[in-house]
């Protein structure tokens, strides 16, 4: 007698590891395993994988869970991943050279080169993004004028989705939300951008076939099979980046409701029926068939609570962990008493798009302590937050009654209330501590035919936590202190411009 197939595996192929989970149709999980991915700086600013590193974590994660579960009762598995990371191929599908991953920043040149060839409009028209290294757009740029010989020789150019596609099933496919965070996809039509794969020299041929968020990509292949302990045959499901399926992990669907992944980025995100660029956030495609996000990103979030904590904590180590910071923070009035922090480590993306902006500390003062320069922080990502999303909101004319957030930062229970009483809208804990997964593992369940379509799948499968409701009294005082805040990067993006060139003159004459 056939086994009932009540499991479905979700599949997170991040900066860090690859994770493999399983759930059943009510969203709850069953089993879990990560396999590390190691992470390389060849130089400043520069960040890689061996991208056969994704499919040996990914194999060895598979094969930690089909361990623990019975694996005749999993009825498909999808996959979600870090975003804009790409390998070039070559024609016996191995790598040319490292991975060049979404964090990387060594094609800012290439930035402004295409940004004068095509015009940011015209950009932000194709792709539904400004000008921005983040986009493999810029680093493939940035390879065909390096790296000339390697270019000459790639048969195909994929990212993560499609790498580990190829491997379990041997199609070269990819999800249109997992080609999208590209910057190579026209996003009206949801198919390759013509102009801009004439620019980099590139076929369509050289770029994965493109199917639809939960359509099949194929059966897992014998091979695959025998690596990671699944049964050969086994359908696979289309997914997509990690923004938009930690967004569907979550019930982004809800049109009521924005989502905010606080992990070393701060990710934001709503769900919108029409493509409409602006330069007020990215257009990305929805997790789902039909749609787009209109998501928000600041490059800095959990890696500025951890510069801050390493920093500040020189010295004094036990009054910086987290519970300590955490407490002398809570003690701190609104305000951080009259300290502004300007959460820019990284540059900043919408709504400014300016890769020489950066970070200020503003008011300090030798009454400045731990607790003022931490609640700072936490007020400074806030309010950078309402800035983003404001934006947005105007931008689309659409309103939300609440925020999802979830992410490592999003366990600090300070930030959460910061974010409720600057936003004021109540803040929502995910129940789930893997959101991307649970996206994937939606995915799944609706290409295997468990539900009819995504709405009623992350209906039945997603869950919320506790709610944070806006304290009124608090969401007065911030009222007061946005206006101040929302005058910082106009006051300082001059002479973040000015040191920003005075750098690179530096760098020059050495």
């Amino acid at each position: 007698m056939k086994r009932q197939q009540t499991l479905v595996v979700g599949i997170d192929c991040s900066t860090t590891a690859t994770k493999a989970t399983v759930w059943d149709r009510s969203g709850t999980l069953h089993a879990e395993s990560r396999s590390p991915i190691k992470l390389y700086t060849p130089a400043p600013f520069q960040f890689e994988h061996d991208a056969r590193q994704w499919w040996q974590s990914c194999r060895e994660a598979l094969a930690e869970i089909a361990a623990e579960v019975d694996t005749g009762r999993i009825a498909g598995l999808s996959i979600t991943h870090q975003r804009e990371s790409f390998v070039m191929l070559d024609a016996n599908d191995e790598p040319l050279r490292p991975a060049i991953l979404w964090l990387d920043e060594r094609a800012r040149k290439d930035v402004a080169l295409l940004r004068d060839a095509l015009g940011s409009d015209e950009i932000r028209r194709i792709t539904g993004k400004d000008p921005d290294p983040t986009p493999a757009l810029y680093a493939l740029h940035w390879l065909r004028r390096h790296e000339p010989g390697i270019y000459a020789r790639a048969a195909r150019v994929v990212d993560v989705h499609g790498y580990l596609n190829r491997r379990l099933t041997g199609r070269h496919a990819t999800s249109w939300a997992s080609a999208d965070p590209l910057g190579l996809l026209d996003m009206a039509s949801r198919q390759w951008s013509q102009p801009l794969l004439d620019i980099l020299d590139l076929s369509t041929n050289q770029l994965p076939e493109l199917v639809a968020p939960g359509a099949p990509i194929g059966e897992l292949g014998h091979a695959a099979a025998t690596a990671t302990g699944l049964p050969a045959g086994l359908p696979v499901i289309a997914g997509g980046g990690d923004g938009q399926y930690a967004g569907l992990g979550v019930n982004v669907l809800d049109r009521r409701r924005a989502y905010l992944s606080l992990g070393t980025g701060a990710v934001s995100g709503i769900m919108a029926d029409d493509y409409t660029p602006s330069m007020a956030y990215r257009t990305m495609t929805a997790p789902v068939p039909d749609g787009y996000i209109l998501e928000t990103c600041l490059r800095t979030c959990g890696h500025l609570v951890n510069w801050l904590r390493d920093t500040i904590g020189v010295g004094d180590p036990a009054g910086c962990t987290a519970e300590a910071l955490e407490k002398a923070a809570a003690d701190t009035p609104i305000g951080a008493d009259g300290l502004l922090l300007l959460p820019y480590w990284g540059g900043v993306m919408s709504p400014y798009w300016d890769e020489s902006a950066r970070g200020a500390l503003v008011g300090l003062s030798g009454d400045h302590g731990h607790g003022q320069m931490y609640r700072a922080l936490l007020e400074g990502l806030a309010m950078e937050q309402w800035v983003a999303t404001g934006a947005t909101l105007r931008a689309s004319g659409r309103d939300i009654d609440e925020i999802a957030v979830l992410g490592g930062v999003a366990s600090s229970d300070l930030l959460c209330r910061i974010l409720a009483d600057v936003m004021n809208k109540p803040v929502v804990r995910a129940a789930t501590a893997e959101p991307p997964c649970l996206g994937a593992a939606i995915a799944a369940a609706v290409g295997c035919g468990w539900f009819d379509d995504f709405e009623t799948a992350a209906n039945t499968m997603t869950r919320d936590d506790e709610r944070i409701e806006p304290n009124p009294g608090h969401a007065a005082r911030y009222d007061e202190l946005k206006p101040i805040y929302a005058d910082l990067y106009p006051a300082l993006s001059g002479i973040t411009r000015r040191l920003a060139a005075f750098r690179r003159a530096s760098r020059d004459a050495d």
